[in-house]
């Protein structure tokens, strides 16, 4: 009776994962990647797929937050690998919430661009999130507000600062992402916040930022000198 003799992969896969166990950092990324792939692919040799991935997306945070659509583009990698990436994007995101959830105080402008980071990376449409704040600054809310198209937002005051007045929250951060890379303001983000931030005051609502997340960065309109005084 003659046994069928397993890929060659399996050998190279059980010798990244004891690598990986003795010390992860002396893997490479295309290493990393491999190993990614295969909780997936469990009957592929990965390697091929974690290099061409590597190779179109620069950067293993080229890949892990590139457009699922751009993901799919590449051969081999299915709508399985896209559910997985998708499972990826929300662990990383609700890592770097989960502190901030617990009446976190938001004592820099840096603490919501993260989380709005790690949140908006990869889509590829527009999204709007806001952190609401109690008076002390101490994080009640992180919720989204809106889901848009692929580049544009339909955006009116009420429903913007609904949720503030909903959990009485005495301030709001609001970040929403750019999918097409640009951290400029358009006009009607620059409009649009002028509005809210008018609109916030009458409801005696501290407007505190609002962040334009793209291509893995954040921009401040407050420090940029495009926010109302």
């Amino acid at each position: 009776m003659t046994t069928t003799p397993k890929p060659h992969y399996y050998g190279h896969r059980k010798r990244l994962r004891e690598k990986l166990a003795a010390d992860s950092s002396i893997l490479a990324d295309y290493e990393i990647l491999e190993l990614l792939l295969g909780l997936v692919l469990t009957r592929a040799d990965t390697k091929p797929l974690a290099k061409e991935l590597l190779k179109r997306f620069d950067t293993f945070r080229g890949v892990l937050d590139a457009p699922h659509a751009e993901l799919l583009q590449v051969p081999g990698f299915g709508e399985a690998l896209k559910t997985f990436w998708i499972l990826i994007h929300e662990c990383k995101a609700r890592y770097v919430e989960s502190p901030m959830r617990r009446r976190f105080i938001m004592t820099s402008p840096e603490l919501v661009a993260t989380m709005a980071q790690q949140r908006l990376a990869g889509l590829a449409h527009e999204e709007l999130w806001a952190a609401l704040v109690d008076s002390q600054n101490r994080l009640i809310a992180w919720t989204r507000i809106l889901k848009g198209s692929l580049d544009s937002i339909s955006i009116t005051p009420r429903s913007v600062l609904a949720p503030a007045y909903e959990y009485k929250a005495s301030g709001i951060f609001l970040a929403h992402n750019h999918p097409g890379g640009s951290l400029s303001p358009s006009k009607s983000d620059i409009e649009m916040t002028a509005q809210l931030h008018s609109a916030a005051s009458l409801m005696e609502i501290r407007f505190v930022d609002h962040f334009i997340i793209a291509d893995g960065k954040w921009l401040s309109m407050r420090e940029q000198g495009l926010f109302p005084v």
